[in-house]
């Protein structure tokens, strides 16, 4: 009998050392929170930092979502550009944490800010990632091109097998067939778009370029800024000229801001309201939340410029 306990008290204690062994990982919002899930399916849960349904540029920590950064060996964030407030969070609370910044990690396509209300002055800059570049110059929504997250699922897997060896071949495979189905995703929204390239469309704010780059499909304006801050007056009376000289179809809003700003603004234009959603605040949490993400970008699209 005392052979049976501690034999079994042995192989209690090796299979708890064997999942202590696993990282705690935290992410920032839910779009990367489901490509760190992709890679760690079967392995392990990420935790999220930005609830859904939030706007990760102003942000106010829940005890819950502190106690995840605390707790964390690894923390993977957009940039500090989207999240200004996480950096020094994760420096009061994860300190010890490998803190791994996916915007600044080699081969991720940037752009810059776009400049005007109209982007009349802005010319797409993709580039891979130059170490001399500061980044806080680039529009830190790069999530929104599926060719970012493939090489983003590459970074995630190697970062996890160095923290956790064991499971190196788990996270790697786990990688290799999430860049399957984003590339193949890429080829089916790029055909779902092509009724659609020309067609004139605004956005409550800059936040899709890196969606409209990859796709060739352009927003003319945007009401607010890449930070989503207030839009000047000048701004919004520019904006509704555009609409109203271009014809332009559709303006979509976010469930993270107020729509009535953007519903006041098109009045009597003859534009279509519709809705984009960068983050996918609507959709279950988990690995696939970012392909629905990327789908749903599309179909709404679609929707409202048919």
């Amino acid at each position: 009998m005392k052979s049976i306990l501690f034999s079994t008290a042995a192989t209690l204690a090796l299979a708890g050392a064997a999942i202590a062994e696993v990282p705690s990982v935290a992410t920032d919002i839910p779009p990367i929170h489901a490509l760190v899930a992709t890679v760690m399916d079967g392995v392990g849960t990420p935790n999220l930092i930005v609830r859904p349904g939030a706007s990760p540029h102003a942000y106010s920590l829940r005890p819950s979502e502190a106690t995840a950064l605390q707790n964390a060996d690894i923390v993977f964030w957009v940039s500090e550009g989207l999240t200004p407030w996480l950096e020094d969070s994760i420096h009061a609370l994860a300190k010890d944490a490998k803190a791994v910044e996916l915007l600044e990690t080699e081969g991720t396509v940037e752009l810059a800010f776009r400049e005007g209300a109209t982007f009349e002055s802005h010319e797409h800059e993709e580039e891979g990632h130059d170490e001399d570049h500061d980044a806080h110059g680039h529009d830190p929504h790069a999530w929104l091109d599926p060719e970012n997250a493939r090489i983003w699922l590459d970074v995630i897997a190697t970062e996890l097998a160095t923290l956790d060896p064991e499971n190196a071949e788990t996270y790697a495979t786990n990688a290799a067939a999430g860049k399957a189905e984003l590339a193949a995703l890429i080829t089916e929204i790029d055909a779902d778009l092509e009724a659609f390239r020309g067609a004139k469309f605004i956005v409550f704010h800059d936040a899709y370029q890196y969606f409209e780059n990859r796709f060739d499909i352009a927003a003319v304006g945007a009401i607010s800024l890449g930070d989503a801050s207030a839009p000047s007056p000048a701004r919004v009376a520019e904006i509704r000229d555009t609409v109203v000289e271009l014809g332009v179809a559709c303006a979509f809003t976010e469930p993270q801001f107020n729509p009535g700003l953007l519903l006041s603004v098109f009045e009597g234009t003859g534009a279509v309201t519709g809705v984009l959603d960068p983050l996918g605040s609507d959709l279950e949490i988990g690995p696939d939340l970012y392909v629905d993400l990327i789908k749903n970008l599309a179909s709404n699209l679609g929707d409202c410029l048919k």
